[in-house]
């Protein structure tokens, strides 16, 4: 089968985004054509004019609909495309030169209806946005969940850069109205429906992530929030590793609490974690001050996904309410 390839970017008042995004795309090498799809989700700051102006350069389409949510106007993006292949990045991202020649020879090697790739932090990013990435993907922290050659089957990709066959969308009919969750909830609808997942290797993108430190604890929260919404939905796909953050605050709680109450080395372990974080990140990074904001950021994702996964483990897990009526603020209508 002749792959024909259709990037499906979804954008929220984020013209700047969709620039800095498509200068990318003019250095990525590739032979065939393809074509990108940008559906503008209701915003009020339009990107149509900023997508005109790489009209003659790339071969693009641009659709305005009423604000309903990153999943649905993916969905809308992957009706309108033309391709047999769907490519899903989120508008805060750059794509290396070699992006689509390392996908489209995976698939052409190894064809599979579904893959997700790693982000990674361009050297041009600020401090703070390579702190944030290195919590979100590090293996001290996350386990390297969001992409790791570890996780190479039943890989769970992310939207930020997932690819779809067209196939596979239509049997699934796409995301959900959940946001955020979307994603991995689609991915188990597409193993429950016979079809593959993996880890691309190689296939990573720059994963901008204009964040401060206040959007990044909104964020980690509805993380948090909706894993146990997850874990009742697909209760196969549920994990002790998700508890994980909610096991560090009672590990910093108990640490403290124990130093006050008996001796300061009960601090050792906690202080001996902080360290190697800290270590590590400013070796990865090349920066001590990037391996100070690391730490920082390690327990603003820690306490603010743990806390928010107690809270709706309890009301999800153990009252049995409502995700949609408990948490509305999940849901898109």
């Amino acid at each position: 089968m002749e792959l024909s390839y259709s990037f499906i970017i979804p954008v929220y008042n984020r013209p700047q985004e969709i620039k800095e995004l498509l200068d990318s795309f003019l250095n990525v090498a590739f032979e065939r054509e393809y074509e990108i799809v940008i559906v503008e989700d209701g915003s009020s700051l339009s990107s149509e004019s900023v997508v005109k102006d790489f009209a003659d350069r790339l071969n693009i389409s641009y659709y305005f609909k009423p604000n309903s949510g990153p999943g649905d106007s993916r969905n809308y993006g992957m009706q309108k495309a033309k391709g047999n292949y769907f490519i899903i990045l989120d508008s805060d991202c750059l794509l290396p030169a070699h992006y689509l020649t390392t996908v489209d020879a995976f698939l052409q090697n190894t064809y599979v209806d579904c893959y997700g790739g790693a982000d990674a932090a361009h050297d041009s990013f600020t401090s703070l946005q390579k702190a944030i990435n290195y919590v979100m993907t590090s293996f001290f922290t996350t386990g390297g969940i969001r992409g790791s050659e570890r996780s190479v089957s039943k890989f769970e990709p992310r939207s930020f850069n997932m690819g779809i066959s067209r196939e596979a969308f239509q049997k699934t009919k796409g995301f959900a109205k959940i946001h955020p969750g979307e994603d991995p909830d689609l991915s188990q609808r597409i193993l429950k429906a016979g079809y593959k997942t993996v880890f691309l290797p190689n296939a990573y993108v720059y994963h901008k992530r204009r964040i401060s430190w206040k959007k990044f604890h909104v964020q980690v929260k509805k993380f948090g929030a909706v894993r146990p919404i997850l874990n009742k939905w697909h209760p196969h796909a549920a994990k002790i590793t998700y508890w994980f953050p909610s096991l560090f605050v009672f590990f910093v709680l108990a640490s403290i609490v124990g130093a006050l109450l008996y001796h300061w080395m009960v601090l050792v372990p906690l202080c001996a974690y902080i360290l190697l974080v800290f270590v590590h990140a400013s070796i990865q990074n090349k920066s001590v001050f990037i391996g100070c904001l690391s730490v920082i950021a390690l327990f603003v994702q820690f306490f603010g996904y743990g806390l928010a996964f107690l809270k709706s483990s309890f009301y999800i897990g153990l009252l049995k309410k409502d995700p949609e009526k408990q948490f509305p603020h999940l849901f898109f209508k």
